[in-house]
């Protein structure tokens, strides 16, 4: 866990995060969210007990959540999380997505607090918020390049770091990679003769990425002139604007793509890392002919339920489904005067 953190948590809430990221061997961006989502939700415990703070000159973002009674969040009841709600909703206006996301993070914390792994003055008999549910997620279909739109994002790179830039475009198109298992890909990870990245996912889960002629092509001619590193010798995507060549962050990954996204003329279509994500997902399925179940594989998903959003955003499908139906060819037959002289030769039985 990261120090900064440490110093602005009471004990209860360190140890959680610890356990987080040490046990349960979380990435550094989850136990960040844990702590930012919980730490709402002790400063919500702050505003609506402590006499002493005024809500109406400390902002909220201001208040420390160091000196938390471990008491507010013991006595925390499931009426007073369906308050808390009302909270983010009015208050915080927090959209369903986000407090679905706070309310998960809130019933973990409480599930850890509820078993033998949390130490004894900070454990709970019973976990409060057991039957908390989660607010229901507005549904929306994921942003992405269609196919002559990511042509043209790497048909119109413009980079001092050409070779490098790229292939981080070229990788993230084609495999579908999240930014941060990007970003942590090692030298030994990418084999050549295999054709494979090794690639770490959620949770530190690996999987293997079977890489295509473009993908190699691209490995190869920015290997050939990848500096060597001290700080980093073995991270794959180097920056080169500094004499030690340091490993790429995500924060400059994102920069980069949002570069190249401005040069090709996409700057303002929302397009992120993660939605170069959803192309590669779209394209294989929607081209490759790629079964929802290997494309699961491919994108590092535990459930083939997340992948299927895919197969809905194909028009091609769709429409393909509507032209080949049996009943495609059917005509009416006659105009509507020739429908009106048959139907009136018809017997009233007819009728």
């Amino acid at each position: 866990m990261r120090e900064e953190y440490r110093k602005d948590c009471p004990m209860y809430l360190a140890g959680y995060l610890t356990y987080v990221g040490s046990i349960a061997g979380r990435t550094d961006r989850t136990v960040e969210a844990y702590y930012v989502d919980i730490r709402t939700f002790l400063r919500y415990l702050v505003s609506i007990k402590h006499s002493d703070v005024d809500i109406e000159e400390t902002p909220f973002e201001k208040i420390s959540i160091k000196d938390v009674p471990f008491s507010y969040v013991r006595d925390f009841t499931l009426m007073d999380a369906y308050e808390y709600m009302n909270f983010l909703i009015n208050v915080r206006q927090n959209s369903n997505k986000t407090r679905a996301r706070k309310t998960s993070s809130l019933r973990r914390f409480y599930d850890f607090l509820a078993s033998y792994r949390s130490p004894e003055p900070y454990r709970l008999s019973s976990n409060p918020l057991e039957k908390l549910e989660h607010p229901k997620a507005e549904k929306s279909l994921p942003k992405y390049l269609e196919l002559d739109q990511s042509k043209e994002l790497l048909n119109d790179i413009k980079s001092e770091n050409y070779l490098r830039d790229y292939c981080i475009l070229t990788i993230f198109l084609n495999c579908g990679l999240r930014l941060s298992e990007l970003a942590g890909l090692d030298i030994g990870d990418y084999s050549e003769s295999a054709r494979t990245l090794r690639v770490f996912g959620k949770g530190q889960k690996e999987r293997i990425v079977y890489l295509n002629d473009a993908c190699i092509s691209a490995m190869n001619a920015y290997l050939a002139v990848r500096p060597d590193s001290v700080t980093d010798p073995n991270a794959i995507f180097l920056s080169l604007h500094r004499n030690d060549h340091r490993r790429l962050s995500v924060r400059r990954i994102q920069r980069i793509v949002e570069d190249q996204l401005n040069n090709a003329g996409l700057g303002n279509l929302g397009i992120s890392p993660h939605k170069l994500r959803h192309t590669a997902a779209t394209l294989m399925y929607e081209y490759g002919n790629v079964d929802p179940i290997v494309l699961k594989d491919i994108l590092g998903h535990v459930s083939v339920a997340t992948t299927e959003i895919y197969t809905h955003l194909s028009n091609k499908d769709r429409k393909t489904a509507i032209d080949n139906s049996p009943l495609a060819d059917m005509k009416a037959s006659g105009n509507q005067s020739d429908r009106n002289d048959k139907d009136s030769n018809k017997s009233p039985a007819d009728n």
